[in-house]
């Protein structure tokens, strides 16, 4: 929220006068509408934790519902529906799966009650860590929060990370894959030039998509080396990451060609386009098949290289999940194989 302070140079005008007043009501609702939802929250909260104290000290299960099933009945009598059974157990649950105060009072000032409810269906602290976050950095509604959920993006985060060791000159945490490119209304058959029509009409969407932070750079980036000219299809930069992102886009499965490709192009945009204080840029190359094997064994996240896979529409629940567990059980195989542990959950959504 953009602070208001007092202004010297008050408006003559009426007109002037009567916009800069309609911005302080404005603005003060705003303020007052975050401080609101976040004294609720917390007080769903210290209540939740107050009950879950009381009935860990009795450690019998028909305790716990007896005095839920009480309490509840007499708060929704004194304060109304937002104390119905149904919500004191929200607390209960919301106090147990966030038990810092600090965190709590951080979240508060971003995310609604609404929120918190949406987060608590999820089944794992990691998952509900990151859709907490996922909201609250990137600001979003309850229903897109929920889609968000809904398109498995935990999950495909996690399948991006497997393909993305301890060592690595990729972040962890930076792409998703499969990456679900549904907004952008590509039908059945299209070509590599349709996809990157696509993604410049709705940058936003692509963005939202691929992860946090990007700022839009530039599309067929020409790239001139001994005289021949080159040309990366997408150019993007990464404000956490502090480096550029280079993106490919690839109609059909993943070719070990395209990875040579991709290192000339790095290498260029570090020797030409890095800034003093940027990171070495980092490559993404977008396919609509990925074989995960040749992805491992190429080792290309030395180099700064990630591969994903990306769907051109969303599939129904069902699909998605089963799509999902493949791919999951697939990385699960090939790391034990290496002798890892799995970092993917493919429960954590339910």
């Amino acid at each position: 929220m953009t602070e208001l302070v007092p202004r010297d140079d008050i408006p003559d005008d009426e007109v002037a006068l009567l916009g800069y007043l309609v911005q302080i009501v404005e603005e003060g609702r705003r303020a007052a509408a975050v401080q609101v939802n976040a004294a609720l929250t917390m007080t769903y909260w210290l209540g939740g934790r107050a009950i879950s104290v009381n009935t860990l000290r009795n450690s019998r299960a028909e305790y716990g519902q007896q005095i839920v099933a009480t309490l509840s009945h007499q708060l929704k009598a004194r304060f109304g529906r937002g104390f119905d059974r149904t919500n004191v157990v929200r607390m209960v649950a919301f106090a147990r799966a966030f038990p810092d105060h600090g965190d709590v009072a951080e979240l508060a000032q971003h995310l609604s009650w609404s929120h918190i409810r949406e987060v608590l269906t999820l089944k794992s602290d990691e998952a509900r860590a990151f859709y907490a976050e996922e909201a609250a950095t990137k600001r979003l509604s309850v229903r897109e929060l929920r889609a968000a959920i809904g398109r498995k993006a935990y999950e495909r985060r996690e399948i991006a990370n497997s393909q993305i060791p301890e060592g690595s000159a990729v972040p962890r945490d930076t792409f998703r894959d499969p990456l679900i490119l549904d907004a952008l209304g590509l039908h059945d058959s299209y070509l590599e030039k349709d996809l990157q029509a696509a993604i410049l009409r709705d940058v936003q969407a692509f963005l939202l998509e691929v992860g946090q932070g990007f700022a839009f750079v530039a599309s067929q980036k020409r790239m001139t080396i001994d005289g021949d000219d080159f040309y990366l299809d997408l150019l993007f930069f990464s404000r956490p990451l502090r480096r550029l992102v280079a993106v490919e886009l690839k109609i059909g499965k993943f070719d070990a060609r395209f990875e040579g490709q991709m290192k000339l192009y790095l290498r260029w945009l570090d020797r030409y386009e890095r800034r003093e204080g940027e990171e070495a840029p980092v490559g993404l190359i977008l396919c609509t098949e990925v074989s995960r094997e040749q992805v491992e064994l190429l080792e290309m996240h030395k180099d700064g290289i990630v591969v994903a896979e990306y769907w051109t529409a969303l599939p129904p629940k069902a699909v998605l999940e089963a799509k999902l567990a493949e791919i999951v059980r697939d990385v699960q195989e090939r790391l034990a194989r290496r002798g890892l542990a799995a970092p993917v959950d493919d429960t954590a959504d339910g």
